[in-house]
């Protein structure tokens, strides 16, 4: 019988196949106490299992190197470091003793315990991508546990019952006519090598949000997939017909020859799509009336600059550093670190200008070994971003000189976010031009950056021409922005249907800020979703705003509106779109 599963769309594209079914499998754990003499048993029990972890982690990463950049995603080297980080957290050592010490729990007991204090604190979490972290805390828990019991395995274990692995040609299907898709309670991070290696057509899991680690390889494997699917894994059985619609976040199963036939023409037609875009990336993004239109890529690790490149991008309009700095639990980035990331998207860029964002993270961050739980009551309006950096020198200087060294590689622009106060702008700006003097002084090799804000808060957006009198351009972060002008909690399931970014003020502001920032000749982007959703690709041209930043795999699809666009005709209607007092009705009329 035929019946569909609702998650969110996460990764673009129609995948049909048989499904490959890995259902979620705890490991059951045993509780009782022990004697105090068996305490430094215990102990001992954990240790050797972590260490097993370790080691296989570390056997992955060499496997991986082995591969290169082609084979294995960067992302998967990433998530690799965040789980071998987790497994060698004080935090997590120190508290399993204390429960074995203290409490006299057996070591199951106590390394469970330890993952359920750590996962509240992760639960308690406002930014959606830390929270999410706690699943990789579950993962490596669970393989320490199997660990402990003899049972560790390093992959999807049915996986292993439907590929061989061919050492000439990587990996094949028994049935290489059948597509096949993964259906998960979660995907660990070393299972993401299958993919890698196109095993799978598409993937469905049961938890995990827009910016999980499989998302983020989903969208950057251009595979399309479905997450937060809830009970797809008890619901879908092993070699079911799947239908994955990666478009509208939507599983169906076990589809009637109409469905079937209906999404296989889709899937035509998504292809057809896709390649005829690809005609148009040599083809400069100009509107129809000569306006050259900047069409730029957000990145969030410096080997992202290879598909900025492959999908033509022409700058880099948002590097995230942030994701440098995520999962490092008190070891934060050293300036030559930063550096030599900088400098590697500096360099793939081959010339073409980066803007390095400072890092963009808040008091729920996981490596805060002050965090305490239920301190920050609304994290979103707390300590993070520049605010965190400015209660942090140190740390923000040691970023602010390794952005200037990786300056003298190639044209690059500073971009400082969720900036709202004349004091804070003119705290960073001395900081910037500390950091320039102490690398001077050392006789350091620095180049030179240009200066941006983020504008992202209403009293920015309303404080423009102060900004203006600072900051060389500006950038528009509009999920943000959105955000704080409408008061809306973006991770909070039961207001989300009230996030628009048509609302009249949302659309505003971003008038507003591109109309000032064009008066004065300064240069002004949009960074947020806004810039890669085609439907907003006319109004914001009409709006007059020339450079959009957006996912790389947006690009193409982008640039199609904006070569059949004309700004001279667009202009008046965005005016009536803005005059308007409901913009989405008089948009869908």
């Amino acid at each position: 019988m035929t019946f569909s599963i609702h998650g969110l769309a996460v990764a673009r594209g129609i995948a049909i196949g048989r499904a490959v079914l890995v259902a979620s499998s705890r490991v059951d754990v045993a509780h009782y106490f022990i004697e105090a003499d068996q305490v430094e048993r215990e102990i001992g029990r954990v240790r050797r299992g972590r260490d097993a972890v370790v080691e296989e982690i570390l056997g992955l990463q060499q496997t991986i190197a082995s591969l290169g950049p082609k084979d294995a995603p960067h992302e998967l080297r990433a998530l690799l470091d965040v789980h071998l980080m987790l497994l060698q957290d004080e935090e997590m050592v120190e508290g399993v003793k204390h429960w074995i010490r203290d409490r006299l729990y057996n070591a199951e007991w106590a390394l469970t315990t330890q993952l359920e204090t750590l996962a509240r604190q992760f639960d308690e979490m406002e930014n959606e991508y830390l929270r999410e972290r706690k699943a990789d805390l579950e993962q490596i828990t669970e393989k320490v546990l199997r660990a402990m019991q003899g049972q560790l395995t390093t992959g999807l274990p049915l996986v292993a019952s439907v590929v061989r692995k061919v050492p000439a040609s990587g990996w094949q299907l028994d049935d290489a006519d059948v597509p096949l898709v993964l259906i998960a309670h979660e995907i660990s991070p070393s299972d993401m090598l299958q993919f890698k290696q196109g095993v799978f057509a598409g993937f469905v899991t049961d938890v995990g949000g827009k910016t999980s680690h499989t998302a983020i390889v989903a969208r950057s494997m251009d595979i399309p997939a479905v997450v937060g699917a809830r009970t797809a894994s008890h619901l879908v059985r092993q070699d079911d017909w799947v239908i994955i619609d990666g478009d509208a976040g939507v599983v169906i199963v076990d589809p009637s020859p109409i469905i079937l036939a209906e999404y296989n023409y889709k899937q035509r037609q998504v292809e057809v799509e896709r390649s005829r875009l690809g005609r148009l990336l040599d083809t400069p993004a100009v509107t129809l009336d000569g306006q050259k239109v900047d069409l730029l890529a957000n990145i969030e690790m410096p080997d992202d600059a290879a598909a900025a490149i492959k999908a033509g991008a022409v700058g880099v309009g948002l590097f995230r550093s942030e994701f440098l700095f995520m999962g490092r639990l008190g070891h934060l980035p050293d300036e030559e670190e930063q550096y030599q990331a900088y400098r590697r998207a500096v360099e793939g860029m081959a010339g073409l200008p980066v803007v390095i964002r400072t890092v963009d993270i808040g008091a729920d961050k996981p490596m805060d070994s002050t965090f305490v739980e239920g301190k920050h009551l609304n994290p979103a309006l707390g300590l993070r971003a520049i605010r965190w950096s400015l209660a942090d020198p140190s740390m923000f200087l040691t970023q602010l000189r390794a952005i200037l060294r990786a300056a003298a590689h190639g044209p690059v622009k500073m971009l400082i976010p969720m900036l709202a106060h004349l004091g804070e702008i003119r705290q960073t700006v001395a900081l910037v031009e500390q950091a320039r003097s102490e690398l001077q002084r050392e006789g350091q090799v620095y180049g030179p950056v240009v200066l941006g804000a983020m504008i992202e808060i209403p009293a920015a957006a309303l404080t423009l021409k102060t900004f203006l009198r600072h900051f060389d351009y500006l950038s528009l972060g509009t999920n943000d922005l959105i955000q704080y002008t409408l008061a809306i909690d973006r991770a909070d399931e039961s207001v989300a249907h009230l996030y628009d970014p048509l609302h009249p003020a949302v659309l505003r502001l971003v008038a507003d800020t591109i109309a000032e920032c064009r008066a004065q000749g300064k240069e002004v982007s949009v960074c947020g979703e806004m810039a890669g959703d085609i439907a907003m690709t006319r109004l914001l041209l009409g709006l007059g705003l020339r450079s959009f930043s957006m996912h790389p795999a947006q690009i193409l699809a982008v640039k199609q509106e904006v070569l059949r666009a004309d700004t001279g005709r667009l202009a008046p209607w965005a005016q009536a779109v803005l005059a308007h007092e409901d913009p989405a009705a008089f948009l869908a009329g």
